[in-house]
């Protein structure tokens, strides 16, 4: 008797989630222990270097340009406003909230960038560079095309 093999859609060691969630867990532990030094997390660090980049954001927008829960998004911020390196505001329809970056906050960004820079170094050289440029694409291609949660 022959035994059926299973198909990627029907083998649970084949889960598309759990293969990236732990390559995303891994991806990220390794970073965060490059930023943990200026005491950020990776989403922090992604939080900031936007604002310094692009200026002050609502925190709908960061949570959109990260692909983060708005709840998250506030946790994350959280911290970085108890430790002076944003401001949180309201604008001129009070339901909506204005993150600032402060002076501090820009010297921190500064900072953490050479950490960042060092750790998409060291990652290009382990994972190599063209495989870490086709990673990044791929993970592009998934953000476009698979659907958001509750989306029809």
């Amino acid at each position: 008797m022959r035994k059926r093999t299973q198909s990627a859609a029907e083998n649970p060691a084949q889960c598309n989630c759990l293969a990236l969630r732990q390559a995303a867990r891994r991806v990220t532990q390794f970073y965060e222990s490059r930023l943990a030094p200026l005491g950020l997390t990776s989403s922090q660090y992604s939080i900031i270097a936007r604002l310094n980049r692009l200026g002050p954001l609502t925190i709908n927008e960061i949570a959109e340009a990260l692909v983060m829960d708005r709840t998250t998004t506030g946790r994350a911020i959280r911290p970085l406003e108890r430790d002076g390196l944003v401001r949180i505001g309201s604008v001129e329809d009070a339901r909506k909230r204005v993150v600032n970056l402060t002076a501090a906050g820009r010297r921190r960004a500064d900072e953490a960038r050479t950490a960042w820079q060092q750790a998409q170094a060291e990652f290009e050289r382990a994972f190599g560079a063209d495989a870490a440029a086709s990673l990044r694409a791929m993970m592009s291609e998934v953000v476009k095309t698979v659907p958001e949660a509750g989306a029809a």
